[in-house]
């Protein structure tokens, strides 16, 4: 095994190239797969967020004049860069998240929908006119960057999540320091890697790797306008509060506890099979998981039936062996994981099957937990309450829709929900009725295209703009209305009067 001695450091990226750091602080990096730490990460210090920061300012200033014309060629060729060695990538993620291959990918993929987004930015950035509002005047409007932006993601999607946000940020003009997760650096700097062989100047795109310390000075700091974060509600909410302290807009995307409504008339091998992959995908680490199964009886053993039924055909291991899930993220991450399942137990829930009893195709020292499905689980149970963020599927009985509507909306969380059933009537009640950001009709993990906006409501989601799509260019940019009059050289004389359109 490398020891600690001679572990790569995973350095900053500022100024266009590497930038070692001289904090002396780092932290380790796991391979979750084999339970051993294969780098370490610099954790920044505050010498180095002023140096990132100083560099993103000065480049924004010169980016923010480029024509749109030569900001966006820069868009397409990273695009086409991203697409040939997006292989690449996800290797990087799977070796230090521990999600599968094809799940590593299938995240780059939903975030180069947003550079594809950001490449039509000269259509996205049209502004209105008016012509003749008064006589004389016109008025119209228009969206300029605004300057150096911060955009801090969490270890889950360490691809997908700064690309909800950098590819618009930088395409209208702005600097964006991206501040990835200290649990899986590495894919950060390959992107800030590909920028520059895109053709992007130095400074526009910047990583600065770090702890509480680099997320603190980025929210204080005076140069930086606006923050874009997802994480844990509990982040997300101290985000929000100092950043808008500090005079910043802010989008903070936070925690989720998703349901799935499923009524008697659903499909149940088409509903099994989605409770299956969104429960149990990406080891359940996605804020868009659905943790929690509201069945409508008389449905719940039929469909618990089917699932445990499929939950017995996964093979869990090594993200690099084909294998269908792999470990989570850290063992103390584990820990807390599996710790839901006693209790559960504890709160007199049965539990239908047990993830600690896997037998994973892997190191034995790989953080894994199994697939867990939980029955009866009771709505007072902080196994019910809180965000687990791992493989734990959890079945709560009801009586009917109403019971199911009532139970979603009763929620602190209101990211994601899903509908399954083949009552078109149903379904579109359900979609007015549910108080949730975003909804899913026979479809289990309802993210929306990157032309459409990402984001839940209460504690999900601190802020007012949600991410990518049109509220994603409004965010990052600002607007300004011109009103506009050229006068002939026969009018003049004074008027104190207020002004009014004649």
């Amino acid at each position: 095994m490398t020891t600690t001695e001679t572990l790569t450091v995973v350095p900053h990226w500022i100024d266009g190239a590497e930038y070692p750091s001289s904090s002396g602080r780092t932290a380790d990096v796991y391979d979750p797969a084999l339970g051993v730490v294969t780098k370490r990460v610099a954790l920044a210090d505050r010498a180095e967020i002023d140096a990132a920061v100083a560099s993103a300012k000065k480049a924004s200033e010169a980016w923010g004049e480029l024509s749109l014309a030569k900001r966006q060629s820069v868009l397409f060729s990273f695009r086409e860069l991203l697409n040939a060695r997006k292989g690449e990538l996800a290797e990087i993620i799977t070796s230090e998240h521990g999600k599968v291959l094809s799940d590593a990918l299938g995240e780059i993929s939903r975030g180069q929908e947003v550079v594809e987004f950001a490449c039509g930015m000269a259509h996205h950035l049209k502004g209105e006119y008016s012509e003749q509002v008064s006589s004389g005047i016109d008025v119209y409007s228009t969206r300029q960057p605004l300057g150096v932006v911060a955009v801090i993601s969490p270890f889950n999607f360490p691809a997908m999540v700064p690309a909800w946000f950098f590819p618009i940020a930088i395409a209208a003009g702005n600097a964006v320091v991206l501040k990835p997760s200290e649990k899986d650096p590495s894919a950060a700097i390959w992107m800030a890697e590909l920028w520059r062989e895109a053709g992007l100047p130095e400074g526009v795109f910047t990583v600065l790797n770090g702890d509480k310390e680099a997320v603190d000075g980025l929210l204080t700091h005076p140069d930086v306008a606006a923050v874009s974060f997802v994480g844990s509600t509990p982040i997300a909410r101290y985000v929000y509060e100092t950043a808008t302290a500090h005079g910043k807009r802010v989008q903070a995307l936070g925690g989720a506890k998703n349901h799935m409504l499923v009524l008697p008339d659903a499909d149940l091998a088409l509903t099994a099979d989605a409770a299956i992959n969104a429960g149990f995908g990406s080891a359940g680490e996605r804020c868009m998981a659905i943790s929690v199964v509201v069945a409508v009886e008389p449905v719940a053993d039929a469909l618990i039936a089917e699932i445990t039924d499929r939950m017995a055909g996964l093979r869990i291991g090594d993200g690099r062996r084909g294998c269908d899930m792999g470990p989570l993220v850290t063992r103390v991450h584990r820990d807390k994981v599996a710790s839901y399942i006693d209790v559960a137990i504890a709160d007199g829930a049965s539990v239908v099957v047990d993830g600690r009893d896997v037998n994973p195709d892997g190191d034995a020292n790989g953080f894994w937990l199994g697939p867990t499905l939980i029955d009866r689980v009771p709505t007072t149970s902080r196994v019910y309450t809180e965000e687990i963020f791992g493989p734990v599927l959890v079945i709560v009985r009801v009586a009917s829709y109403e019971e199911g509507v009532d139970l979603i909306n009763a929620g602190a969380f209101g990211n994601g929900t899903a509908i399954f059933t083949n009552d078109g009537g149903a379904a579109r009640r359900f979609q007015k009725d549910i108080r949730v950001g975003m909804v899913g009709i026979n479809v289990p993990i309802p993210v929306p295209v990157a032309t459409f906006s990402f984001g839940g409501w209460k504690d999900s989601m601190f802020g007012d703009t949600k991410a990518h799509g049109a509220e994603g260019v409004k965010f990052f940019t600002q607007l300004k209305a011109i009103t506009s009059r050229w006068l002939d050289p026969s009018h003049g004389g004074v008027d104190l009067g207020f002004p009014q359109n004649d």
